[in-house]
């Protein structure tokens, strides 16, 4: 077997995981993504964060299927199961590669709904493309325009997100992650939890998904643009873009212990809707409620979903 097959081999299965869904790739925006689907309907198209990949939603999925929606959770490009490409890691083309999916699975829009990173890309997404945005779900993010706000003046903020600073540095920051088996990553996703915390089996499957050559990498290059554009014409351009309104109906949703991403930092993001926004914030849970208390998430997004009125 050649290094290269090796290489896909083990990508396959550390991410590929077994369930009721099905498992297949789509091309979109130049890149080939990996999406994990099940049922018939509405398309509801599922976006993870750092440091996971699509089975982040393994609980959702089979839920939302249930519930009469074509439910999709896709892997962002550079990780799970998705290309691994040398550049195309700012938002704009990221939450491009979100609606490229979309047009891909051959809908003409989506309710996207996008945890922590996914989140940020979902927010650009109803920004970027109003017309496959059909409903828009955030979980621990911010609006684009307040997380920079907040990342800038709100000291609070600022110590919280010393994970992104630290990512700054060229290729130290890939090293740690994936030292000891990616012993950072069980690390942070413990830290960053509620006092339920996660199941150590699923941390295990981030850990080993987290070591795939290249995914560290490309997994960091986001939060690299983040910071690295503050300054630069193409991030000041980005900023600018984003006061544009989101006019499709939102769900914000937050963990009141979410020591990451803090409640008071996404709070203000109804001031860049101009649609029905309503804002749902689960206590005593960390940075991952879709995780940590998957019933009353699924829950309170489904009921959302299906409302005619979501403003109520």
């Amino acid at each position: 077997m050649t290094p290269a097959a090796d290489q896909s081999g083990a990508r396959s299965a550390a991410v590929l995981l077994d369930g009721p869904w099905t498992h297949r790739d789509v091309a979109a925006n130049g890149a080939r993504f990996h999406i994990a689907e099940m049922g018939d309907g509405p398309l509801v198209l599922l976006v993870h964060g750092f440091p996971q990949f699509w089975w982040t939603w393994r609980h959702q999925l089979p839920a939302l299927a249930e519930a009469g929606f074509r439910a999709v959770a896709m892997d962002l490009r550079g990780v799970g199961g998705s290309d691994r490409t040398p550049r195309g890691y700012d938002p704009a083309n990221l939450a491009l590669d979100l609606t490229g999916v979309i047009r891909s699975l051959g809908e003409p829009d989506a309710a996207v709904v996008g945890h922590d990173l996914g989140g940020y890309l979902a927010w650009t997404a109803a920004v970027m493309r109003p017309k496959l945005v059909r409903r828009l779900a955030v979980a621990s993010m911010p609006h684009p325009r307040s997380w920079r706000s907040a990342l800038l003046r709100d000291p609070r903020q600022t110590a919280a997100s010393a994970y992104v600073w630290g990512f700054q540095r060229p290729w130290l920051p890939e090293r740690k992650l994936v030292a000891d088996d990616a012993r950072t990553v069980g690390r942070l996703l413990d830290e960053w939890s509620g006092p339920r915390g996660l199941d150590p089996a699923a941390v295990e499957v981030y850990r080993r998904a987290m070591t795939i050559p290249s995914t560290a990498h490309c997994a960091i290059e986001p939060y690299r643009w983040l910071v690295r554009s503050i300054a630069r014409p193409d991030g000041v351009q980005f900023n600018r873009r984003m006061k544009r309104p989101v006019l499709a109906p939102t769900l914000h949703l937050h963990g009141s212990l979410d020591p990451v991403l803090r409640a008071r930092s996404a709070a203000g993001s109804v001031e860049y809707v101009e649609a029905p926004y309503r804002w749902r914030l689960f206590d005593g849970l960390g940075h991952f409620p879709h995780e940590e208390d998957p019933a009353a998430f699924t829950t309170e997004l489904i009921d959302w979903l299906r409302d005619p009125e979501p403003d109520r």
